[in-house]
């Protein structure tokens, strides 16, 4: 009986975990047939991005997932800047949704693979994203000097997450890029980092996906003025430096109140 229960449990946790992911692909497809007819008839515009949060920012409740955003009225600023993001997993999709209506005006870098994945990926283009080719790192970053300086001119932000790619290690960030710092640097616009707290609730190896409480923490922006390219290796590195003290004390923040057994994917060093 105690085996059978046990196995009954995994079951049913395994089934918790694929619903809940499937949930966030369901509804981001559904609310992008529901919208794609308005944001073709109003064609690649970066206000489109701000049409189809709203509905998704719901499915979070659904999820048993509370935001807390700090510090929104940095990043809320109407200029052109350079934002830093550390990614984790696909549910860094609702994450986006969440600051969507706190940077408004801002343009997305995504890999070219999700152009794909209609209509999500139709609604990502008509939003005014940017695809990159990950495995042309000399084309992406040429196309994002082209394309960043209209942007910066118009007074709108560039969101990128350096680490190029999910990360899962969740105790430490990946290494960064340069290409978001060269494009700060070259411009001369400010780069704004906003840390995500990590997403403990979600064990991918025990398939674990718990309510949970996330902090998006907007810091202070960092001034690239009269910075040349020879600068750049400094400034990724206080960048990155800056960022991981603070995701350190919201890991702590986050984890500080759950009991002894709670399934962590994390160790703590």
């Amino acid at each position: 009986m105690f085996l059978l229960k046990n196995k009954i449990y995994k079951v049913l946790i395994f089934a918790k975990y694929c619903f809940k992911f499937g949930l966030i692909y369901f509804f981001l497809t559904f609310c992008s047939f529901i919208f794609l007819p308005r944001l073709i008839f109003n064609g690649k515009n970066i206000k489109n991005g701000l049409i189809v949060s709203e509905p998704c920012k719901k499915l979070t409740k659904l999820l048993g997932i509370t935001w807390q955003i700090r510090n929104e009225e940095i990043v809320s600023e109407n200029r052109g800047a350079v934002i830093l993001i550390n990614h984790q997993s696909a549910l860094d999709a609702l994450c986006v949704v969440q600051l969507w209506h706190t940077w408004k005006d801002a343009a997305l870098v995504v890999k070219k693979e999700i152009f794909y994945f209609w209509p999500f990926g139709l609604i990502i283009y008509l939003s005014d994203s940017i695809f990159v080719d990950r495995k042309n790192p000399k084309a992406a970053n040429q196309l994002l000097m082209k394309k960043s300086k209209k942007l910066f001119h118009n007074k709108i932000k560039l969101v990128i997450f350096p680490e190029g790619t999910r990360n899962s290690d969740v105790t430490k960030l990946l290494p960064f890029k340069k290409g978001a710092f060269n494009i700060a640097v070259g411009a001369q616009v400010p780069i704004i980092p906003i840390v995500v707290s990590p997403y403990y609730f979600i064990n991918k190896q025990k398939h674990v996906f718990n309510k949970g409480h996330v902090i998006a923490q907007c810091l202070e922006p960092v001034s690239t003025e009269g910075l040349t390219m020879d600068d750049v290796p400094d400034l990724l590195n206080r960048v990155q430096n800056t960022m991981e003290k603070v995701y350190n004390e919201l890991l702590d923040e986050v984890t500080k109140d759950l009991p002894p057994d709670y399934p962590l994917a994390i160790t703590k060093c």
